[in-house]
């Protein structure tokens, strides 16, 4: 497991992003507006499982930069949401690509029964590093 986090770690920022310093902590954002699209900062904050106001800073330097798009909620305009902008979507994309077809490759002989297993796995694992908390 070490391994298999310092090398994640190592996963080169594309050419279009270095100039941000972008660091895996900024990954992990990014994945999950790449994959579930636009989110509130406090879902932002709930799926890191970090303070509203870390995540608001990531966002705000983000935002800078211009990686991201952060925009009043409609329905609510104390939220505010925060997604990929458009002109770093796809750089975005070839940053994750490395990991998303490792799974893939490491996924793909498995049964559907074996890859439950394996994911249950993953969760318990996550779950007891965490002190037995969801």
């Amino acid at each position: 497991m070490p391994r298999v986090v310092a090398r994640t770690k190592r996963t080169p920022v594309p050419k279009e992003l270095e100039e941000y310093n972008l660091a895996p902590r900024h990954l992990s954002l990014l994945a999950y507006l790449f994959f579930d699209g636009p989110l509130a900062v406090n879902e932002l904050a709930t799926r890191l499982e970090l303070a509203p106001a870390t995540v608001s800073l990531l966002v705000g330097e983000l935002n800078r930069y211009g990686v991201v798009d952060r925009e009043d909620d409609a329905s609510d305009r104390r939220r505010k949401i925060v997604s990929i902008a458009g002109a770093h979507m796809e750089a975005v994309r070839r940053w994750l690509e490395t990991g998303v077809q490792a799974w893939r490759t490491a996924l793909r002989p498995l049964s559907p029964a074996e890859r439950r297993t394996f994911i249950e796995t993953l969760r318990v694992y996550e779950r007891e590093l965490g002190g037995g908390q969801e």
